[in-house]
């Protein structure tokens, strides 16, 4: 392939995250936009009111041959897409969760093996230098480690009528989750092997067998330990809703965010304000050696500005030709934990993995 020829892409699902994808490769020069797909009309910000909307992932596989798939649609259609897409010989950019199974993430890396396509999942925080900062930071501490994490949101409105319609497939610990086991296991390499979980349904809007809270304990073979907590929905708290604390016997390092900040801003998902290290380090005294030391993320990237990250790196991928064997590995590890943890909640027992 010309290295300087644009990838000609279908954008597949017209969501917050489709339409964010989509403005990055409007705005890409290495990327060429061949169609956009949705299952209705969706209104289009400035810069992609130009393109029309088609109805049919398949036909714009078929009719426009492109050399990418972005694949942003609901979660139990992405491990069909993807392998569609492959097939049709597309390099696949799939939002995060992969799939809705284990199996099914399985078959997508499998896939792309198969036909020697490259395979990007959407873990948006993989781009972000402040979270690049805070796991390297981890590692320096060395393990066993303490993970920490949440990410809550009190949701009403149009928020909260998009997370009913995720529940429909996805609850918020696998939904949310993938993207913090992700991180956990970027800073340890130790390998996950039980999960615990419980979740309560705390609205008659969804489904009786849904739940809009979840909470999961990780155990690694490190002796690390971890848990995630995501809820969503008009009755969640605000208080302590975005956690990010990695602890070790060397000390910890600690995402400290601003006062005022809201759960249903899609930047404070993302946005550090500062990292907090502390050093477990004493003197012949007994007291700290040195005072905690605060790193301040100022300027840091915005949403937009990390999906355009996302999509460059696609490029990079493809046309670099980038190993991305511990990508997609990684991926199907934190799926894996992640759905563990609602089968967990589920049957209300410990799940070895």
């Amino acid at each position: 392939m010309n290295s300087q020829k644009p990838l000609r892409v279908v954008v597949a699902g017209l969501g917050n995250m489709g339409r964010s994808h989509a403005l990055a490769y409007h705005t890409n020069p290495g990327f060429q936009i061949a169609a956009l797909v949705n299952r209705s009309d969706v209104p289009l910000p400035e810069g992609l009111s130009t393109y029309a909307i088609r109805r049919s992932f398949d036909e714009a596989l078929r009719d426009e041959k492109p050399d990418v798939a972005c694949i942003a649609t609901y979660s139990d259609s992405h491990a069909d897409y993807a392998v569609s897409a492959f097939e049709a010989g597309c390099h696949v950019f799939v939002e995060k969760p992969l799939a809705t199974t284990v199996a099914d993430a399985k078959r997508v890396v499998a896939a792309a093996k198969a036909n020697g396509k490259k395979l990007v999942i959407g873990y948006i925080l993989r781009h972000h230098p402040s979270w690049i900062r805070l796991i390297a930071e981890a590692r320096k501490l060395g393990g066993p480690y303490v993970f920490r994490m949440n990410l809550n949101q009190q949701s009403s409105g149009h928020s909260w009528e998009t997370h009913k319609q995720l529940m429909q497939t996805t609850s918020p610990i696998v939904d949310c989750g993938v993207h913090y086991l992700d991180v956990m296991l970027q800073i340890t390499d130790a390998r996950p092997v039980e999960v615990r979980g419980m979740g309560l349904r705390l609205s008659d809007e969804i489904a009786p067998s849904m739940y809009n809270y979840g909470h999961l304990q990780v155990l690694f073979d490190d002796g690390s330990v971890g848990w995630y907590e995501a809820g969503w929905g008009p009755m969640i708290s605000e208080t302590a809703f975005f956690v990010k604390d990695v602890i070790s016997p060397n000390g910890c390092v600690s995402i400290v965010m601003k006062e005022g900040v809201r759960s249903d801003d899609i930047d404070t998902h993302t946005k550090t304000s500062t990292i907090r290290l502390h050093s477990a380090a004493t003197g012949a005294d007994g007291k700290f050696a040195k005072p905690d030391e605060m790193l301040s993320m100022q300027g840091e990237p915005g949403h937009q500005d990390l999906c355009d990250l996302e999509q460059a790196f696609v490029l990079k991928a493809v046309r670099e030709d980038l190993d991305l064997t511990r990508h997609m590995d990684d991926a199907v590890k934190s799926l894996a934990v992640c759905l563990a943890a609602d089968e967990s909640v589920r049957s209300g027992l410990a799940v070895k993995l």
